[in-house]
Formats: C-alpha cells, sequence, structure tokens
C-alpha cells in the first residue's frame, strides 16, 4: 500500500502532518491526529510517543508496518531535528550485493 506524508511546521513550531494512504488503518490513525511537538515526539520512548500510541488505539494490525516511524522522521525533518534523507528499508538474498 501506499502513502504520503507531508509535514508543515506552523508559527508555534509544532508540525501537521497531511497523510494520503491507500490503507484504512492509516486513514482511521489520521482522525484522531493533532499537531506534534517535534521535541516531544523525537525524545519520547516508544510507548510514549504521540504517534505510537495512536498506532496502538487504532489498532495498526502490523507491527513492521513503516508507517509510524516515517511520520516521526516527517516530524524529526520538519521540526529542524534531523536530517532531511531518504530512509528505506531494502530485502536482498543472501548471494547478492547490499
Amino acid at each position: 500500500m501506499k502513502t504520503i506524508i507531508a509535514a508543515t511546521t506552523d508559527e508555534m513550531g509544532m508540525v501537521k502532518l497531511d497523510i494520503k494512504s491507500d490503507c484504512p488503518n492509516i486513514l482511521r490513525m489520521t482522525w484522531k491526529m493533532e499537531s506534534f511537538s517535534p521535541y516531544s515526539e523525537v525524545e519520547a520512548e516508544f510507548y510514549k510517543s504521540e504517534v505510537y500510541k495512536l498506532a496502538q488505539e487504532t489498532p495498526i494490525p502490523h507491527t513492521a508496518c513503516p508507517v509510524p516511524s516515517a511520520m516521526v522522521k516527517a516530524i524529526e525533518v520538519a521540526g529542524d531535528l534531523g536530517l532531511k534523507r531518504d530512509v528505506s528499508i531494502r530485502f536482498i538474498d543472501d548471494n547478492s550485493e547490499a
């Protein structure tokens, strides 16, 4: 499934996420979303992260879903707390180069 995340920062430094997704679970998660404090979100332990709390409450049925992590990364970058670099997960065969 495809998900697109756009992150914008307001004048108070809060980050708003605009999410478009083919996944009904991710869309349900966005219904309760408000703006995020980048400092609070990036420094939070997993179980205290507002993003991961929403993923738990929705619930997102696949623990391996990369969208919550991508949301936190978008918040981090929009809040100028991290580098704007692509992140990826690749699966390789034992006989191929990484």
